[in-house]
């Protein structure tokens, strides 16, 4: 049954629906914004940017960034065939993928894919484009944050913004990031923190510093969306 659900033919099938009850459900839903300024000025200058939000958060993602006014934004997205689902389902509503995956070695990260997804996405930032990332993905641990987004930043040179996402009522889903999906007609609420920026260095105590600090960050405004909410 898992190789049927899984073959190109039925995940492309399955992506379509997704993706345009995803787009039916984002067009209906009433929503509340906070910091925008924030953004809309990372907006207003150009560049590179890196908007960071937590994985259980990907089917809002859309909603924090309006095309033709934002950077054109790619996704980074696993090599799983989940990641592969979520790719085609992204494409579908304009968010193209950078397929790779967070690896806790560098022999890992080679094997998944995540040394050329670093590149491309570097690549892409340094061309002026948007890159979103989730940060705790693809696996976890839920809301924890990993080194890859601060040293992307440090080697780029791009602002990295954190957006809180929250939607009621939802689906919760019995994944390990808890995945949160809308339902028609309900209420969001986006809040912005950032930008922030990184040094470029190879020092992991600093990277490491930087990481626990946007990591709580990014808590803070997912939280702070659910207040709204409330």
């Amino acid at each position: 049954m898992k190789a049927f659900v899984r073959s190109p033919g039925v995940q492309r099938v399955l992506a379509f629906l997704f993706a345009t009850y995803l787009q039916l459900c984002l067009a209906t839903m009433r929503w509340t914004r906070e910091e925008m300024g924030r953004v809309e000025g990372a907006w207003d200058q150009g560049g590179g940017v890196i908007v960071c939000f937590w994985h259980g958060r990907i089917g809002l993602s859309p909603a924090c960034w309006p095309r033709g006014r934002a950077q054109e934004p790619r996704v980074l997205i696993s090599l799983s065939p989940d990641g592969q689902f979520i790719a085609r389902a992204m494409e579908r509503i304009g968010f193209p993928a950078i397929r790779g995956s967070a690896a806790k070695t560098a022999s890992a990260a080679k094997a998944k894919g995540g040394a050329q997804a670093f590149r491309d996405g570097l690549k892409w930032l340094k061309g002026g484009g948007g890159l979103a990332i989730t940060p705790d993905g693809p696996r976890g641990p839920a809301r924890q944050m990993t080194l890859g987004t601060a040293t992307l930043a440090g080697m780029s040179g791009a602002p990295v913004m954190l957006v809180g996402l929250a939607c009621s009522p939802c689906i919760r889903l019995k994944s390990w990031d808890r995945g949160m999906l809308p339902l028609p007609f309900a209420r969001g609420a986006i809040v912005w923190d950032g930008p922030f920026t990184a040094p470029r260095t190879s020092d992991t105590r600093t990277v490491g510093h930087l990481t626990d600090a946007w990591g709580a960050a990014l808590d803070a405004v997912t939280e702070r969306a659910e207040v709204l909410l409330r």
